[in-house]
């Protein structure tokens, strides 16, 4: 399936989920609350017959029992908006997850691996806050002020308009604050996941970095990179702070020209403002009761507003890991039995007809019409100057690219979204570049294969890898190969093709490239006895190796020819 089909709109995010519309209702039993105390305050100031114990009784126990509720309803909220806020988290890293996962590996616009782990692991999780409290507390902020202001006018329209003008003013003045602070906190992120794929690559050439004599010059790079990061966030924080003041301000107008007049009304200075009978001392009470609460939820948002910022530039940052990208042949296509598929022991031929390919984005072909046959159990060089297209023929025959046109034939099965997960199950791909994973050298050798550990010995032995103090299977590798040379990872990337007994269609990019004369020649003679009873194709600029295979193949630009 492709993953945009069911990606979600980011805006479905914003709607309030059941659990923020609970906590909103709990924010409404203040109402009752208030109007019973101020009930319980007036039967007091009157004197009731029964004393004051029977004027405050029934009353504090209705406060007691909103009072409970209230507090199951927020903590029930708060529960399910956590839960769903995590699920929602994972239901996104899992969407760009599988975004980056059917993107071929060769995108060139493909997203830096540090810059993809920052936005899955560590900005992805500012999403929580904004669902878990900025989306309950704007829920509220839309809601409760409103039924406060109806329930306030009720009793006095002149404390209502109060509070009708000094609420508009807060929002105003937080949307102007707020779009500084989303700029803010974007500026922040793009900061710290540059931070992360600069250390990040400086780590994986850590030795090239000491052998070059640029550790001073790295740390002081990353020095200044984390001095800017803390600036930036230091901005993000001053506007954070900024908002909040605004807030407290109006508010606190708010309340005051409220109990002022409430004051003034009881005293009987002012006289308007009511319906019809003068407020009453419990009327009085409730309105400024009433009051703190109309600014509470605005106060609140104003609190969470950078979760606001920092969850949209979250939201966008994992957004941006979904983008349409070069897809991988048959990475979201169902699993497909291919009944035609010659078996395992025997070498499929390869046929290569009307390929037209081009790279994203360049408006240069690489091929147009290219045409191309090796016969099952043959083994054919590609030859060609650099941008000659040999990299990205084997990239195609290996399904890590689409054909723009045309058709690529292994052992008679079209290469498409269909087949190709099973076509490539048969491919064993050698790149010019092997890539060590950090971890033991067994399990870069299995690749997350279900292999026995006999079977991974054997393919080091076969690979000459077993002399090699730290390739044992044990030791421990570091990531991008630190702790082998170049020789050695050549030699570890044919122990990966040597472990995958039904690999019969061998891709090797330049496999004796910077390699000395001998380790090349040893390299080139454990790569043509795996290659016995298999077909392979390889691509390479070493006359040694060329004539030790069955014919060449020069290609040119845009053409594939056949030469003896």
């Amino acid at each position: 399936m492709n993953p945009s089909a069911h990606r979600r709109p980011l805006r479905a995010l914003a709607r309030p989920e059941i659990g923020g519309v609970v906590q909103g209702a709990a924010a409404l039993l203040w109402l009752p609350q208030a109007a019973l105390l101020a009930w319980a305050v007036q039967a007091l100031a009157d004197g009731t017959d029964g004393g004051a114990l029977a004027a405050v009784l029934w009353p504090a126990l209705g406060i007691l029992l909103f009072g409970w509720l209230r507090a199951a309803c927020e903590a029930w909220g708060a529960r399910r908006t956590f839960g769903r806020a995590r699920a929602r988290l994972s239901d996104l890293r899992a969407q760009a997850a599988e975004a980056l996962a059917g993107a071929s590996p060769l995108d060139r616009g493909r997203v830096p691996s540090g810059l993809a782990a920052s936005a899955l692991a560590e900005q992805a999780e500012a999403l929580v806050p904004y669902l878990v409290r900025y989306q309950p507390a704007r829920w509220r902020a839309t809601v409760v002020p409103l039924a406060i202001l109806a329930a306030v006018a009720s009793q006095t329209w002149v404390a209502a308009l109060v509070l009708l003008f000094a609420a508009p003013l807060i929002p105003l003045f937080m949307a102007i604050v707020g779009w500084r602070a989303k700029a803010a906190s974007e500026a922040q992120m793009v900061q710290m996941g540059g931070m992360n794929a600069f250390l990040l690559d400086r780590l994986r050439g850590l030795a090239t970095l000491r052998a070059l004599g640029a550790v001073d010059a790295t740390a002081a790079r990353l020095a200044d990179s984390a001095q800017s990061l803390r600036e930036r966030t230091m901005a993000v924080l001053r506007i954070a702070f900024l908002s909040s003041a605004v807030l407290e301000l109006f508010s606190a107008l708010g309340v005051a020209m409220v109990a002022v007049y409430v004051g003034f009304h009881l005293l009987g200075t002012l006289g308007f403002g009511t319906w019809n009978e003068p407020l009453s001392l419990g009327q009085g009470l409730f309105v400024l009761l009433l009051a703190p609460a109309f600014f509470e939820p605005l106060r609140e948002l104003s609190a969470v507003w950078h979760d606001r910022a920092a969850g949209e530039a979250a939201l966008e940052a994992l957004e941006g890991l979904r983008r349409e990208a070069l897809p991988l042949p048959g990475a979201h296509a169902p699993d497909v039995h291919v009944v035609s598929m010659q078996p395992s022991n025997a070498a499929p031929s390869v046929v290569v007809h009307d390929l037209h390919f081009a790279w994203p984005g360049e408006s240069r072909h690489v091929f147009e019409g290219c045409e191309l046959r090796v016969a099952a159990g043959e083994h054919i060089a590609l030859a060609g100057a650099s941008g000659a297209g040999k990299t990205a023929l084997l990239s195609l025959l290996a399904g890590l690219v689409p054909a723009q046109q045309g058709e690529i034939l292994i052992g008679g099965v079209p290469m498409n979204d269909r087949t190709a997960a099973a076509l490539r199950a048969r491919i064993g791909w050698m790149g010019q570049k092997p890539h060590v994973f950090a971890g033991p050298v067994a399990a870069n050798v299995a690749l997350g294969r279900a292999l026995d550990a006999g079977a991974v010995e054997a393919a080091m032995r076969f690979a000459q890898l077993k002399p090699v103090a730290q390739a044992h299977p044990g030791a421990a590798l570091g990531e991008g190969g630190l702790g082998l040379s170049g020789g050695e990872a050549v030699r570890l990337a044919l122990a990966r093709i040597a472990v995958h007994p039904q690999a019969d269609l061998l891709l090797v990019d330049e496999p004796t490239a910077h390699l000395d004369t001998e380790t090349a020649r040893r390299v080139a003679d454990a790569l043509l006895a795996l290659a016995r009873g298999r077909t392979m194709i390889v691509a390479t600029h070493d006359p040694a190796l060329v004539a030790r295979l069955d014919r060449v193949v020069q290609l040119v630009a845009d053409a594939a020819e056949k030469a003896a």
